[in-house]
This record gives C-alpha cells, sequence and structure tokens, in this order.
C-alpha cells in the first residue's frame, strides 16, 4: 500500500474518455492534454500501426490495398482489441513524452449499458497498453462530475450524453445513479442517417467525413432561425462519375429526424420510469446536455418543446466526460464512490 502511494508520487495518472468517435486524456495536475480521433491506421499485411488520431483520419476513405484506416470503438465499447490497445499506448507515450519508466494508474469512462465481457475488454486494453492500475467509471456519472452538478446530494440531477456510438441518460443522486438508459444510437448514426438519405433521394454516395461535414455544418433537430446550405461532393450511382451539388439544412433536418426521435424517445422514457420524488426535483432543475451531440442545432429547443423541461447545454459538451473522470482522479474519495 505504502509502495504504491509512493508509485503515485512519480507517475502521472491520467483518465481517459476513450468514446467511439473522440479520445480525450486527461492528466493529474495537468487538465486534458489530449484531445484526439478515435481511429487507427495499419499496415494490412505486418499489422504495424502507421498512423493514429489526426493522422489517421485524414487517411479515412483514402488508403491504398496495403493501409487499413478503421475505428477500432463502436457504439461506446471495444470492437478491435488489438487495435484499441495500439490506441491507448500511442496516447499513454504521446502523453509521457515517451518516459514510462512508472505506470500510471488510469480511470476510463465506459458507458452505463456496458456488459461484463466488455467491461473485461476495456480493462485489458489499457493493462496490455501499459497502465499499473485501470477503474472504470460510468460515462454519465462522469458527465455529471464534470458539468458541475452536485452529485452527493439527496437530490435527482438528470444527464443527457450524446457521444458518437450511445446516448446514456441518467438520474443520479447521493453519488449514485438511480436510473440509466443507454442506447447505441448516437453522432454515428446522424452520419449514417445522411448518407443513407443522399443515396436514397439523390443516388449520390458520399463519404463517412463529408456525411460528418454535413451534419456539423447543417444539422439541426429544429428548424433554425436563417437557411443554410452547403455543396456536397460524393460519387453518382447512377454514371458512376463524382458529381456536386447543393444541399439545404431543411434537407438534412429530414435525415437526421428518424435517430432525433429515438433519442426523444430515451429521455420520454427515462421520465417516465424514476421516482416521482425526483421527478418533482428535475422539474426544478431540468437536464443537462453533454456530448458532442449536444452541439446539434436546435436539438435543446426540440426537447424542451417535447418535455416541458429547462434544458441545459453544458459549457463545453465536448469535454464533460473527461473532466469528470479527471476530477475522480483527483479526490480518490470520490472515485471509490463512482468506480464501478
Amino acid at each position: 500500500m505504502i509502495f504504491d502511494s509512493l508509485l503515485g508520487l512519480f507517475s502521472s495518472d491520467l483518465a481517459i474518455d476513450l468514446g467511439t468517435a473522440n479520445t480525450l486524456v486527461f492528466v493529474k495536475g495537468r487538465g486534458i492534454v489530449l484531445r484526439e480521433p478515435s481511429v487507427v491506421a495499419v499496415h494490412a499485411e505486418s499489422k504495424k500501426v502507421l498512423a493514429v488520431g489526426h493522422e489517421a483520419k485524414k487517411m479515412l476513405g483514402r488508403t491504398p490495398g496495403s493501409i487499413v484506416a478503421l475505428r477500432p470503438m463502436k457504439d461506446g465499447v471495444i470492437a478491435n482489441f488489438e487495435y484499441t490497445e495500439a490506441m491507448i499506448r500511442h496516447f499513454f507515450q504521446k502523453v509521457h513524452n515517451r518516459k514510462t519508466l512508472i505506470k500510471p494508474q488510469v480511470i476510463i469512462a465506459v458507458p452505463s449499458g456496458i456488459t461484463q465481457v466488455e467491461k473485461r475488454a476495456v480493462r485489458d486494453s489499457a493493462l496490455s497498453a501499459g497502465a499499473r492500475y485501470v477503474y472504470l467509471v460510468e460515462e454519465p456519472m462522469a458527465a455529471a462530475i464534470g458539468v458541475g452538478l452536485p452529485i452527493e446530494a439527496p437530490s435527482g440531477n438528470m444527464i443527457l450524453d450524446i457521444g458518437g456510438g450511445t446516448t446514456e441518460v441518467a438520474v443520479i443522486s447521493l453519488s449514485g445513479i438511480v436510473y440509466s438508459r443507454s442506447v447505441r444510437v448516437a453522432g454515428d448514426e446522424l452520419d449514417e442517417a445522411i448518407i443513407t438519405y443522399m443515396k436514397r433521394k439523390y443516388n449520390l454516395l458520399v463519404g463517412e467525413r463529408m456525411a460528418e461535414d454535413l451534419k456539423i455544418k447543417l444539422g439541426s433537430a429544429y428548424p433554425l432561425p436563417q437557411k443554410k446550405t452547403m455543396e456536397v461532393k460524393g460519387r453518382d450511382l447512377v454514371a458512376g462519375i463524382p458529381r456536386t451539388l447543393i444541399v439545404s439544412d431543411e434537407e438534412v433536418r429530414e435525415a437526421l429526424s428518424e435517430v432525433v426521435a429515438v433519442i426523444v424517445d430515451t429521455v420520454k422514457t427515462a421520465l417516465e420510469r424514476i421516482p416521482p420524488e425526483l421527478a418533482a426535483d428535475i422539474v426544478d432543475k431540468g437536464i443537462v446536455m453533454a456530448g458532442g451531440g449536444a452541439l446539434l442545432g436546435g436539438l435543446d429547443v426540440l426537447l424542451r418543446e417535447q418535455t416541458g423541461l429547462p434544458i441545459i447545454v453544458a459549457e463545453d459538451p465536448l469535454s464533460a466526460v473527461a473532466m469528470g473522470v479527471g476530477k475522480t482522479l483527483e479526490h480518490l474519495d470520490l472515485l471509490k464512490q463512482v468506480a464501478i
């Protein structure tokens, strides 16, 4: 025990938001030091890692046969163990400037609907990548801590965390999750919906990055005050040649409507299932939105209209989970309460 606390003085302990779309790393005493896409590029035959993060993301959909660029995380959990381990190891080395004499203690945020097998996969990949200990914290709990909700108070706090792979709704009271619901519908499905819509309506095949660009620039869940348009490039499925189109925010909203409806239904289901005392607290406090999906234009307005509750978008929704796991790293008594 004394040996461990001595090791703790010399190692830079880390907190990781291991997301489907992006990975954020928080270092004790330094804050968030790394924010990179969860993408790995490997050599097809030798399996050697060629690029990770921003560099690898540029390669998505543009690689020759000898290189494979992929996202090792799917729906908030590990889809490819080997590449996830390589990605975590790369981030460890980048954060520690290759100084890895003493293995760090690591806290990782995981979806609340994760299975035992998936938990073990996350733990094992971090240990293989060079962690000394691995603690897991549920994402909605981490997001609630990150946005500064009074999680230890005996009152209900509701958080909606929309990431790249999962949407999580949770009601937290007395440092515990009273109710949580995790659906594997989030940012990735919004991109997929745009790709499907462009294929169906215009016979135009667009790539993942183009779809993500459309979502960020034109995506909305509620009519925008000003109309917006954007040029979209893709491949014509009939003629088989590259083609350019002008798409409006109205069309993108139509494309996203089904996925947005699932997110709204998830929130409504949560509100129906929570104890009446906590429901009364939420009427006063409202729902706090975090995660990249919280940036979708007008989603807060739509939720306010559908639930009649105040909806607060976190100040920095993309960093909420990483800030939350970072705070547990700096307050070990809090970690003991919230670790799973």
